[in-house]
């Protein structure tokens, strides 16, 4: 597919602009600035360089924090390779708990902070894409266009013409053509994902759905596509795959603090992951540069580029690389596009190269897919892209 316009996404369902509401409270001293800690984050000073209207996402967190909202957790924002504002907030999330696998996750209401561990939901995807990048770079993997059984050789039983023709490149944009029910709260009871992380073989599970559309020529969002995902970074590294993206994503970013959920011994690569809400930043930092961090290339500049390239239609006016989504926003009258890693109860990092800004937001909206919720999700990171406008305006 030919590099193409992004189109617009959720355009008329934003909150309404900061400007919109009351001014009269002067941002509280110290509002929002993020602290100095040895996390390897650079920190920009309020009183420096307009990287951002300070005070203007002063209110955005206010009023988050005092109308009654919704569940926002976390907002932090960066610039110019600075952190420029981080704001925490207490809400209900999802929780790691013993019986998880039988009745959920234990949901509990947190004050958050700089160190609280977030629940990324599918944000856990594109971070995967980074660590089948680096697999790629090294050449543990060989190519995007490896035939997918090739790394199954155990499943030669599955094999159909239809089947043999999905490649890994359909895997990593969600075009395998295969049936799939993907879990939401209309499907909580039924539905694919639940029933491959029950199955005695996972990737048996998903490469024995039924075909549906060739490979590679329609999305159909497939959380099984990252099961293997999983299990291929496994096999090509010799080490699972939250223990290969240790050692040669987080420790190179400065990330030390992570959890990464396994199901039946592989990482959940579709939706385990835990960080903290700074580390999230360092991910989108990391794209909007390249893939270089600290003077060091961790991931090829070629594989940022070709996993943030359009390559199929999405949903929601939205376009879709190897496991990031891509899109523009409208702020203030001005487009810019976007790059995006997104999870389920209003987890994202998006990053604006145009605008050099990098946007971390966490939340807890997991059973909520209503407008209002969608609307204070997408308006949080419109209204910073705003305030980045309006602060070199």
């Amino acid at each position: 597919m030919k590099r193409r316009q992004f189109a617009a996404v959720l355009g008329a369902t934003a909150l309404p602009p900061i400007g919109a509401w009351p001014a009269s409270a002067e941002a509280p001293s110290g509002c929002g600035v993020p602290m100095a800690r040895r996390d390897g984050w650079a920190v920009a000073a309020v009183d420096g360089d307009a990287l951002v209207d300070h005070d203007a996402l002063c209110r955005l967190a206010d009023r988050l924090a005092v109308l009654g909202d919704p569940n926002v957790h976390a907002v932090v924002v960066a610039r110019d390779g600075k952190l420029v504002f981080e704001r925490y907030f207490k809400g209900a999330d999802q929780v790691p708990g013993p019986m998880v696998g039988l009745f959920g996750p234990q949901v509990k209401t947190v004050a958050f902070d700089a160190d609280t561990l977030h629940n990324l939901k599918s944000v856990s995807k594109s971070v995967a894409s980074l660590v089948v990048g680096i697999a790629l770079d090294r050449g543990l993997i060989r190519s995007v266009d490896e035939p997918i059984f090739n790394f199954f050789p155990e499943l030669a039983d599955l094999h159909t013409p239809e089947k043999d023709r999905i490649l890994l490149r359909h895997v990593l944009t969600m075009t395998l053509g295969l049936k799939w029910v993907e879990a939401a709260p209309a499907t909580e009871k039924d539905n694919d994902e639940s029933r491959m992380h029950m199955a005695a073989d996972p990737c048996r599970y998903v490469l024995g759905l039924t075909p549906t559309a060739p490979p590679g020529q329609a999305f159909f969002y497939n959380t099984g596509a990252l099961t293997l995902v999983s299990a291929i970074v496994r096999k090509a590294t010799g080490r699972p795959l939250d223990e290969f993206a240790r050692t040669t994503l987080f420790e190179p970013l400065g990330i030390t603090d992570f959890e990464w959920r396994r199901v039946r011994g592989d990482s959940d690569a579709g939706g385990g992951l835990r960080l903290r809400p700074r580390d999230m930043a360092k991910i989108g930092q990391l794209v909007l540069a390249g893939g270089r961090s600290n003077d060091q290339q961790i991931v090829s500049s070629a594989w940022i580029e070709a996993s943030t390239t359009p390559k199929i239609e999405a949903t929601d006016e939205q376009l879709y690389g190897y496991l990031w989504w891509l899109g523009r926003v409208n702020a203030g009258g001005r487009v810019v596009r976007w790059i995006g890693a997104q999870g389920r109860g209003g987890q994202y990092i998006r990053v604006v190269p145009e605008l050099d800004l990098v946007v971390a937001v966490t939340a807890g909206y997991y059973q909520d897919y209503s407008v209002q919720a969608f609307r204070t999700q997408f308006g949080v990171f419109r209204d910073v892209v705003r305030a980045a406008m309006s602060s070199r305006s």
